[in-house]
């Protein structure tokens, strides 16, 4: 794999796969480790790699509702530990 070869791949992770920001940036991270680290090949800078946009919004991982309803479990629990 060389230079055009990593490039195509980077490219299609944001554009074919739709993988997150950082998640191509670890892809890439990770090739030129393998690279440099293991390969002991070094790579000259890889420019024209379409990026993957970063995300605009905030996972949003529980509801108000969810939150309100886990603390109060956690209050009920913790009554009846003591």
């Amino acid at each position: 794999m060389a230079v055009p070869e990593i490039r195509q791949f980077i490219s299609h992770l944001a554009v074919n796969a739709k993988v997150s920001a950082s998640t191509q940036t670890v892809a890439l991270s990770a090739l030129l480790f393998l690279y440099r680290e293991v390969l002991k090949r070094d790579l000259p800078f890889i420019d024209h790699i379409e990026r993957a946009k970063p995300s605009k919004t905030l996972p949003v991982v529980f509801t108000r509702s969810e939150v309100q309803e886990t603390s109060a479990d956690y209050a009920e629990y913790t009554e009846l530990t003591q």
